[in-house]
């Protein structure tokens, strides 16, 4: 049985739909919740892979946050071993800063609902092939990052130039959240600390309307997160001498 390891940040940031394909394909799941337990000192030794989830934290606040650290160690000795990584927001983030690229504050906050349009690369590269000229994902980031030398630049928004890169053959980092659904989406609505985002905004992002784009967009974003992440699995069944890092 194969094994990955999840860091997650905040109770209601989990893999959501990716889960159930995750069990369905035989993986055994460790989630390190650095939320509840900060000092955790996880090892990849045993494991097959690595996704770390979003969160509100921005991923250059070391000081406040030295767990932080502990995750760029995790994905740094994860690609040193040529296993499969997955970013997602501030994961993808975490993923940027340790290949040396810059994460800062984005002139926008995205929360809601985003047109996001593949680069020419995307067509190329297996997760993105069945990407539209224009597709609209879930979104909720105030930061972004650059794209890494060596990687590969996959998605941009109207408001976010870098909202995906895969790095080698097995990186990925996304800025968007394939990975949830109707209910998720519900729940993040109602969490206090969302809420009193929402508010500082003064009225630029709507949680009603972002409610009833929700019900317009879901099943769309379900088909490319079967597609995405369906494909993501099918990266550890390669043997590793063909999972190369590589730079174009």
């Amino acid at each position: 049985m194969r094994k990955l390891l999840v860091c997650q940040h905040v109770p209601h940031e989990i893999l959501g739909t990716l889960n159930p394909m995750l069990k369905r394909a035989g993986f055994r799941i460790r989630y390190v919740n650095f939320g509840r337990h900060p000092d955790a000192q996880p090892s990849l030794d045993g494991y097959d892979g690595l996704i770390v989830l979003g969160g509100p934290m921005s991923a250059y606040d070391d000081q406040r946050l030295p767990h932080l650290a502990v995750e760029m160690k995790l994905i740094e000795s994860a690609m040193e071993r040529n296993l499969p990584v997955l970013g997602i927001c501030l994961g993808g983030q975490l993923v940027a800063r340790t290949l040396g690229a810059r994460v800062y504050a984005n002139h926008v906050k995205e929360i809601g609902w985003y047109d996001v349009a593949p680069s020419p690369h995307a067509d190329d590269d297996p997760l993105f092939d069945e990407f539209e000229e224009r597709e609209t994902l879930f979104q909720w980031h105030g930061d972004t990052f650059d794209i890494p030398n060596g990687a590969i630049h996959l998605a941009s928004s109207r408001h976010c130039l870098n909202q995906a890169f895969r790095y080698g053959d097995n990186v990925y980092a996304f800025q968007f959240h394939l990975e949830v659904d109707e209910p998720m989406i519900l729940r993040w609505l109602k969490v206090p600390e969302n809420r009193h985002e929402i508010a500082r905004l003064h009225g630029d992002i709507d949680p009603d309307r972002i409610h009833t784009e929700t019900a317009c967009h879901i099943a769309r974003l379900h088909e490319l997160s079967d597609r995405v992440f369906g494909e993501f699995i099918e990266i550890f069944g390669l043997d590793k001498s063909r999972r190369r890092l590589i730079s174009r």
